[in-house]
């Protein structure tokens, strides 16, 4: 399989812990405990997306010089 596709998983799972120390509590209406789980996810999907294309540019670059 793919290394990019190792590399969205981990990312994603990463982001993901990393979220889960957050409180989103703050800025979240009461008693809208879908939403704010649905916030972290869309969220850790997008971080893990866009950190695996940055590692990948960054070792393509490194490659390159």
């Amino acid at each position: 399989m793919n290394i990019k596709v190792y590399l969205y998983v981990f990312f994603v799972m990463l982001c993901a812990y990393s979220l889960t120390g957050v409180n989103f509590d703050k800025w979240m209406k009461k008693n809208k405990i879908w939403e704010a789980r649905i916030l972290v996810i869309i969220l850790s999907i997008v971080m893990g997306y866009l950190l695996t294309n940055f590692t990948l540019d960054f070792l393509n670059t490194c490659r390159i010089i």
